[in-house]
């Protein structure tokens, strides 16, 4: 009965496995198929399951945390315990950018849960144990060691900050399950693994799953965060313009009045080199790190201005809708309102980036994202307004058109 046998043992019954099934389309049509037959075609399905592993953090109301793209898509959703009980599950809220989804149990009550751990003093070294469902084997236990603490990983949509880098074994099947400590209690949700070599994992922190965890149950969604500036990219003639050694980081442009990069003595002029452990190489890595970060949290900032080096922390505040829209109305040069098709176009500023809109266009996509309403156009605005050039999506008399709109 070694430590590691009586952490499995407590720890067990609270790991589930989920099998997440989805419809999906056998085959896409070609261009001509498209073109000549449409609709006309039979539409080909399939079912796809797909396996990973979660945790009960909340035994009394059956809730679940496991990774969103564990249940991405998913239709049914069927959660096994190890004592062989199954339940059908719902989706309380998930959020991709940091990769955690919350499940609730149907018909569930008083199952076993895991305690979450305090992991500010998580150690490198500190042995770590992770529990999950690889290829389908239920309930794998594979042992290792904290690697290190506040990794960054970037994919082809972002990137995730603040990761547990560990060498116990994770493979496909594992996402979702947890990371214990030596006392079988939850330190991080396994995520991902590094396909380049053996031996490099990582877990979200079970503090920032936690945060996460709160604000998809109380309000559907994790707030947006932002420092209020503006900035951008530093190409090679920026940095030769400002005598830096090499080309990247953010340059900062402006910094609005009473927002918490006035607040931290931030100045036009600025650099940004780097966010907490991550290298900030263009403004999409500093809108894809507020995109990662949990409300309440300070970041450390390194500047370069002029020839020094600064450190500042700032904690970043809610960017709440009506703040977005208004500083959406004031870069973008319009207004709108809700309409049956998207969003209605209310005003437009005669010689703003937006001169070609009329009033009563419907905004009907903006960037790569639909747009259904007043809301949907202030979450593209806030992904999209450091962008030098943005393309719209606008019905005109019944008509759909593609404008793109630059600044």
């Amino acid at each position: 009965m070694t430590p590691v046998v009586r952490a499995v043992q407590s720890a067990g019954p609270a790991v589930v496995n989920i099998t997440s099934t989805s419809v999906v389309q056998n085959r896409r049509l070609s261009p001509l198929e498209e073109l000549f037959f449409g609709d006309m075609l039979p539409q080909r399905q399939r079912t796809r399951s797909s396996l990973g592993s979660g945790v009960i953090v909340d035994g009394r109301k059956g809730i679940v945390l496991t990774n969103a793209h564990v249940v991405a898509g998913g239709t049914d959703i069927m959660v096994r315990l190890l004592d062989g009980r199954e339940f059908a599950a719902s989706i309380l809220g998930a959020e991709p950018d940091f990769d955690i989804a919350v499940l609730q149990l149907k018909g569930a009550r008083d199952l076993p849960a895991l305690r979450l751990a305090d992991t500010h003093d998580l150690m490198p070294g500190e042995t770590v144990i992770a529990i999950g469902n690889p290829f389908g084997f239920t309930h794998t236990v594979t042992t290792g060691v904290v690697s290190a603490l506040g990794r960054t990983i970037r994919n082809e949509t972002g990137l995730f900050t603040d990761l547990i880098q560990t060498d116990a074994a994770i493979n496909p099947g594992n996402s979702g399950g947890p990371l214990l400590n030596i006392l079988g209690e939850l330190v991080g949700i396994n995520t991902a693994i590094d396909a380049r070599a053996e031996g490099i994992g990582f877990a979200i922190p079970a503090g920032k799953a936690a945060r996460v965890m709160a604000d998809l149950m109380r309000q559907g969604s994790v707030s947006p965060l932002w420092l209020g500036l503006h900035g951008q990219d530093v190409d090679q003639r920026t940095a030769l313009a400002l005598g830096l050694p090499r080309a990247g980081g953010l340059l900062v442009s402006e910094v609005f009045p009473g927002a918490p990069a006035a607040s931290a003595g931030i100045a036009p002029g600025d650099v940004i080199l780097s966010m907490g452990d991550t290298q900030v190489r263009d403004r999409r890595d500093y809108l894809n790190f507020l995109r990662n970060h949990t409300p309440g949290e300070d970041v450390r900032l390194e500047l370069q201005r002029g020839d020094e080096k600064l450190i500042r922390r700032v904690t970043p505040q809610p960017f709440t809708d009506e703040r977005a829209t208004a500083l959406m109305e004031q870069r973008w040069g319009f207004s709108v309102r809700n309409g049956k098709r998207g969003a209605v176009v209310r005003q437009v500023r005669q010689g703003g980036p937006a001169d070609f809109l009329e009033p009563g266009d419907v905004i009907a996509a903006a960037g790569n994202m639909s747009v259904r309403n007043a809301a949907d156009l202030a979450t593209v605005f806030r992904q999209e307004r450091m962008a030098r050039q943005v393309y719209l999506q606008i019905i005109r008399g019944g008509r759909r058109y593609q404008a793109r709109m630059t600044f």
